[in-house]
This record gives C-alpha cells, structure tokens and sequence, in this order.
C-alpha cells in the first residue's frame, strides 16, 4: 500500500513539473521577470518550510543546526537554490518549454561526474560509456540550437537550463552530508534561507515592478501553482517517496518529464496557445534519446556479484 502512494506522489510530481514548465513560461516575462519570479518562490516557499520549522517548535520538536555546518548550507543555498532557480527561470524564458524539459534530464549524469570529481566515486566503464552519450545529446542540442532558426528554443536559454542542471548537481552531492544529519525539512529551510540572500538582491527589481493589478485569476493560479504546488508541495510529496522507494526509483520518474511537458505544449496549443512543438524535430528527438540513454546507463544499479557458496 504505502508502495503504491510512493509512487502515485512520485507521479504527481511529474505531473507539476511537466505542467510547470508551461505555466511558468506563460507568466514571463510580460507580468513577471524571471529573476522577480524567483524572489515570490523562495519567499513563498521558503517561507512555508520556516512556518513548518515553527510548529515543529510549538510541537518541542526543534532541530538545531551546529555552526560548522552553517557554511555548508549557505553553498547550499548558493548552488541549490539561487544559481538552480535563477539559471532555470531566465534560461526557461529564453527557450522552449519542451527543450528545457529534456535538458533537464540529464542531472543524473552530472550528480555522478560531480560525485567522482568532488567524492571520489567509482565510476563503472557502464557508467563511463553512459557519461559519454549523455554529454553528447546534451552538446548536440546546444548546436543544433546554435546553428538553426528556432520559433521558440534558443542555445543561450538552453545553456543557462544546463548550468542550472548542474549546479543542483553540486547541490545534490553537498547536502547528503547534511541530510543524513538533520532532519530534511531542517536542512531545506536553511538552503532556501541562503538562498534568498542572492536571490533577493538580484531579482527585487523586477519583483517591484510587478504590476498586479494586470493580474487576471487565471494569473494568480499559475503563481499559486508554481509557488505553492511546484516549490513546497512538490518537496514535501518526494520525502514522502523517498521514505518507502529507493533512489533509483524516484530517478526514473525524471523521464515523464519531457513527455508530460511536451504532452501539455500539444494540448495547450489545441485550445489557441503557443505551440512549443514546432522546435520538435527529428534531430531534437535524437538528442533527447542520447541523453535519455545516458541517463538510464547512469542510473541503472549495478549487479553485485553473489558470493560463492561453501
């Protein structure tokens, strides 16, 4: 039972990113800058995990952090939140939906070079080959989006999607430490705390010249849902899967991503919206399957010898 919830919460959370890309690429950049829409998610969301933190106290349910992990946190917040987020919302309104999307799904492959770069961790020849094919639908993308006149893609914004990618990489491979110490929701509500130290400095201006009176309701549902849904439900939802699957698990689900993303384009521009799939093409569709490939060659545990019996 609790297996099936795992997975239905793992699903739901790639129902909202692959909805996210979408409806928060239609809020930019004419109601909300990209830099100004990440100063309302780490407010907002960062500052549900600290209302939480606030009950756990009433609660007595406390959790200090020791000082020396303080610096960790706050390069932490550095790469988790204010260079992944700013990166991915300015690269999201520079490029396709859909590109993004894809892009994104190479982070596995990033937190394992990451991972033997900073940690030291084997890497398999499996690992070493999918490395490999990974980097090179990822660098294929770039240039073909260099090379061609796209309607809605472009190699600058899916540059920014990648660096993103990768910062939460480092991120990935510098909060286990902290995650295996404090409980999650103790670690997340510092990172974004940090976080909101660049982000808000960098984005308050175009946060101020929002101008909310041009706001219809469908408007406020879209920065409900991607503050609300996207930033703290989404958080909340993966804990709760990663307490009864295994990693590994939770990684697959990153594949419904593009395919959701792309689905919801499709379907968004049935109804008179913006079709992001006209960038579709076969070349695109070849990178994606190297990169998808690269992804699953990475992620793929490996076989552990049995140990001969007696």
């Amino acid at each position: 039972m609790w297996q099936f919830l795992a997975h239905f919460a793992l699903f739901i959370v790639a129902l909202i990113y692959g909805g996210n890309y979408l409806i928060a690429k239609g809020l930019m950049p004419d109601l909300i800058g990209p830099s100004g829409f990440i100063v309302l998610r780490v407010i907002g969301g960062g500052g549900l995990f600290w209302v939480l933190r606030g009950f756990m106290r009433i609660r007595g349910d406390w959790e200090a952090v020791e000082r020396g992990d303080l610096f960790r946190l706050f390069l932490c917040g550095t790469t988790g939140v204010a260079i992944n987020q700013l990166l991915f919302f300015n690269g999201l309104n520079a490029t396709s939906p859909v590109n993004a999307s894809i892009i994104m799904t190479i982070n596995p492959v990033l937190v394992l070079v990451i991972s033997a770069l900073m940690l030291g961790t084997a890497v398999t020849a499996r690992k070493l080959v999918g490395i490999g094919v990974g980097a090179v639908g990822a660098i294929s993308l770039l240039v073909i989006g260099a090379n061609q006149e796209q309607l809605h893609a472009s190699w600058q914004g899916d540059l920014m999607v990648l660096i993103n990618a990768m910062s939460y990489g480092f991120y990935l491979v510098l909060v286990k430490p902290l995650m295996a110490k404090y409980r999650p929701l103790t670690v997340i509500s510092w990172v974004f705390l940090f976080g909101a130290l660049w982000v808000v400095p960098i984005g308050i201006q175009q946060a101020a010249a929002i101008d909310w009176s041009a706001f219809s309701a469908i408007h406020w549902n879209g920065l409900a849902y991607v503050v609300l849904a996207t930033t703290f439900l989404v958080y909340l939802l993966n804990i709760f899967a990663l307490l009864h699957v295994q990693p590994t698990v939770v990684s697959i689900y990153i594949y419904l991503q593009p395919l959701l993303a792309t689905g919801f384009s499709w379907w968004a521009s049935r109804d008179g919206g913006i079709d992001y799939t006209a960038d579709l093409d076969g070349w695109t569709l070849l990178c994606a399957g190297a990169i998808f490939t690269g992804v699953a060659l990475v992620s793929w545990p490996t076989r552990r010898k049995s140990a001969p019996s007696a």
